[in-house]
C-alpha cells in the first residue's frame, strides 16, 4: 500500500493530528501496513501571511500520497489536492497512529468538499 500523509503536531506516530492543514507544523508520511513513517517539516507555510493552504497542498503533492488525513482544509487547498489526484479525508482527530489505523480499517470516508472557509 502506498503512503498516506497526515497533518501532525509533532514528528512521530503518537503526535496529535494537527487540525489546520495549511499551517500544520509537520506532515507525516506513513505506510499504513508497516506503520513506518517519515516526518516532513512545514516551516515555510506555518507562518505564511497568505496562501499557506495552497503551498502546503503543493508540498504534499510532491510526495504523491494515496490519501491525505487532516482536520480542516479550506477550498483552495482542497481543490489543489483534488487536482493532484489526492483523496482527502477531513475531520479526523486523535493521534497519527489512531487515524492511520482507522484509515487502514476503512472507518474513514473521503470528503466531498472542504470543511473550512477561505480566509482571503
Amino acid at each position: 500500500m502506498d503512503k498516506v500523509i497526515v497533518s501532525a503536531s509533532g514528528q512521530n506516530l503518537e503526535a496529535e493530528v494537527a487540525p489546520r492543514f495549511g499551517r500544520t507544523p509537520y506532515f507525516l508520511l506513513v505506510n499504513p501496513e508497516t506503520m513506518e513513517y517519515e516526518a516532513v517539516a512545514n516551516r515555510q507555510n506555518l507562518q505564511a501571511v497568505q496562501g499557506a493552504g495552497i503551498q502546503s497542498a503543493a508540498l504534499v503533492a510532491r510526495y504523491k500520497p494515496s490519501a491525505l488525513l487532516t482536520g480542516y482544509c479550506g477550498p483552495k487547498a482542497y481543490q489543489t489536492l483534488l487536482a493532484a489526484g489526492i483523496p482527502v479525508f477531513l475531520g479526523v482527530a486523535g493521534s497519527v497512529r489512531e487515524v492511520v489505523e482507522q484509515f487502514r480499517s476503512g472507518k474513514l470516508s473521503i470528503s466531498l468538499s472542504p470543511n473550512a472557509a477561505s480566509h482571503w
